[in-house]
């Protein structure tokens, strides 16, 4: 025990670690297990076997964004990203962007289709389009991050696919659906609702007093919600035949129906620029702001500590000879401090070490929300630390219906290479400042605006390293942005 907890002392001090069936293949793509988690690039950037090289280049470290000339990104939406100074081998950001068409399922035995003529498009399918936008910055491998990059928006897709008709229907929500026609088929010589089965029940109207009014925007947050549970059981299950290794925090934005959705899990970030006003739409997910939540888990379940971790925080370590004496401490339950009498098992290392970028899990990893990680142990044990990692996103909603937006509001998703040493104002400052310099109606804009948060973090390359405009040491991690302009595609030509 003792040279565990001084090699994961030692990693901490040097700041290493981390800070059903699935859906189908994509649409027009012959992946086979290699495609689907070997190191790669955005499709959408669509580089050259030159560009790769040098996108893969620590020592130069070039921007990338996609080129004039190629297929522009939804909503002229801009996007840029930058390799690592040396801490991993590849760039473990990944990035997706896709415009995503929800079909709905067959209709189950014995409901009526609403709205027959609402959300059908050509050839007569009925459904929607979402729009999607997601970064994953892996950590320990880019397995995850490139398996999550390729397969959330169709666990998406996948889980909205039951809410086609209920979404697209004003009335409130169905607390029950009726029984699925694939389970519950249709006797032969029998319609789709006969007379003995009785009256169908009319939900839409509350028929007890106890029910809860569940609205549409808490179906779609619970659809993403659960998409995110699937994506990591897929991750779970095919982690050895895809050889995936590592996990990845995962924030993503999703457009529907009028609304941004956007979940997060893990320590990257989104903010909202309206105005000069800053809207935060996602918070950090780390071993600092889930203390409670995993102090609290470890409480109930102790065996998960392997008899060598405390679930008590400490303002520092404690020494033997300070067994009996009164030191401040706080649980599970506590925001504030208070003292205790130190026993035998404070001895233990805490769960939670460590201060702000440095705090860890169990001396391991710096993030508590996020996607794979199912391998992932104490250094040098068979502790598992995947039980104190929750797959699950706070998923926060932006509705574009109420504000008016000019070509200047826009949504800016980054991972930490950005957040790291740039904070929300100076983001919304360097945003304002490029876009006062391109014409409203140019669609570049947003790329151009991309490309100087990323150069901006990144800093220049000077005799002591990376170092940003006031010579502060420049972000040395993989840096990916998204900048999405809240006017939409209508606004824009």
């Amino acid at each position: 025990m003792l040279l565990r907890v001084r090699a994961a002392v030692a990693q901490l001090v040097a700041g290493l670690g981390a800070g059903g069936q699935p859906p189908a293949e994509p649409r027009g793509g012959d992946e086979g297990p290699a495609a689907a988690t070997s190191f790669c690039r955005p499709a959408f950037l669509q580089l050259t076997p030159e560009e790769l090289r040098r996108a893969d280049d620590h020592a130069g470290r070039a921007v990338q964004s996609p080129r004039d000339g190629r297929r522009r990104l939804p909503w002229s939406t801009g996007y840029a990203e930058v390799i690592n100074a040396g801490k991993s081998q590849h760039n473990e950001d990944q990035a997706c962007c896709e415009v995503v068409f929800v079909e709905r399922r067959p209709s189950p035995r014995g409901r009526l289709p609403s709205r027959e003529d609402g959300g059908e498009l050509d050839g007569g399918r009925k459904g929607f389009y979402f729009h999607y936008w997601a970064l994953f910055d892996g950590h320990a491998g880019s397995g995850a991050a490139v398996m999550a990059s390729k397969r959330l928006h169709l666990h998406i897709c996948e889980q909205l696919r039951d809410l086609v008709d209920i979404l697209q229907d004003p009335s409130p929500p169905p607390i029950c659906l009726p029984h699925d026609a694939r389970a519950s088929p249709v006797e032969p010589g029998r319609g789709p609702l006969a007379e003995d089965d009785g009256e169908v029940p009319n939900d839409a109207v509350p028929r007890f007093h106890l029910e809860k009014a569940v609205s549409h925007e808490s179906l779609v947050i619970g659809a993403i919600e659960n998409a995110f549970k699937h994506m990591d059981d897929q991750i779970e299950r095919e982690r050895a035949s895809q050889r995936l290794s590592g996990g990845c925090c995962a924030l993503a934005a999703v457009y529907l129906m009028g609304k941004f959705y956007v979940a997060n899990a893990g320590d990257s970030r989104a903010i909202i620029i309206r105005n000069g006003e800053i809207i935060p739409m996602s918070r950090e997910f780390t071993p600092e702001t889930e203390r409670q939540r995993l102090q609290f888990l470890a409480f109930l379940r102790p065996e998960l500590l392997g008899k060598e971790f405390t679930h008590l925080e400490f303002p520092r370590r404690i020494q033997p000879k300070e067994l009996g004496k009164k030191m401040l401490y706080r649980d599970q339950n506590m925001n504030g401090w208070a003292y205790k009498k130190i026993e035998e098992d404070d001895l233990k290392f805490p769960l939670i070490y460590g201060e702000g970028k440095k705090a860890r899990v169990m001396a391991t990893i710096g993030v508590t929300r996020g996607l794979g990680d199912h391998d992932l142990k104490v250094f040098s044990s068979n502790i598992h630390i995947k039980p104190f990692l929750s797959c699950f996103p706070e998923v926060r909603v932006y509705d574009l219906t109420q504000y008016e937006h000019c070509p200047d509001d826009v949504l800016v998703l980054g991972t930490d290479g950005l957040w790291d040493v740039t904070n929300d104002k100076e983001v919304a400052g360097v945003v304002m400042e490029v876009l006062t310099s391109y014409e409203p109606n140019d669609p570049c804009r947003y790329t151009m605006v991309a490309q100087e948060l990323v150069v901006r973090s990144r800093g220049v390359l000077k005799e002591r390293g990376w170092r940003l405009a006031n010579d502060r040491l420049g972000s040395g991690d993989d840096i990916s942005v998204f900048v999405i302009p809240l006017g939409g595609p209508g606004n824009y030509t």
